[in-house]
């Protein structure tokens, strides 16, 4: 499809030369970004009223599983997914709007550390199939990023740094769980 619009079976032109170049880019019509975020936040609204509503019903565990939280869950990853696209497609962004940042408020680059801290770290790419026939599949990506994965966790520990688990995933940040969350499952 030429025309940078979605269907189901391909994505906008990811390459065009207007919102992909060096020159400033003006006349850009924000209707169509503007449309999906109200989308995304009213799926978002729909998801904190159901999510209340099963852990009524339910214990945690169960309202993590429930499909209606599911199916809201995967109606805001969509909408996130349409978000980006639009983005690209218009802008040339490669935007990173779904990651998940705490913010410690406390936490002072000056404070020395203490044996047994820990903190979590992410390396992310955009990857893409060149644009001429060749065998490659973006399946094959991961198993490189997971030799990557298990090279720098080798290289950590040859360090002297703990590496107590680490994971390579493809579309989404892997989430990792931390020891605080495993003592509340006891």
């Amino acid at each position: 499809m030429s025309d940078g619009r979605h269907d189901e079976h391909s994505h906008p032109d990811e390459h065009d030369p207007a919102s992909h170049g060096r020159e400033p880019l003006t006349g850009v019509d924000a209707g169509e970004l503007h449309g999906t975020v109200e989308e995304l936040a009213a799926a978002l609204h729909a998801y904190v009223e159901t999510a209340v509503g099963v852990r009524a019903e339910f214990g945690a565990r169960e309202a993590d599983e429930d499909p209606r939280v599911l199916a809201l869950e995967g109606r805001v990853g969509a909408l996130n997914a349409r978000l980006y696209d639009l983005l690209h497609a218009r802008l040339g962004l490669h935007a990173d709007l779904t990651g998940m940042t705490w913010d410690d408020g406390d936490g002072d680059a000056d404070t020395p550390v203490e044996p047994g801290d820990h903190d979590t770290f992410h390396l992310g790419f955009v990857v893409e199939l060149p644009p001429t026939v060749s065998d490659l599949t973006l399946d094959a990506v991961i198993d490189l990023v997971d030799d990557g994965g298990a090279q720098i966790a080798h290289t950590l520990a040859e360090r002297g740094y703990v590496v107590g688990e680490w994971g390579a995933g493809r579309g989404a940040p892997v989430l990792l769980d931390d020891d605080d969350d495993d003592e509340d499952d006891l």
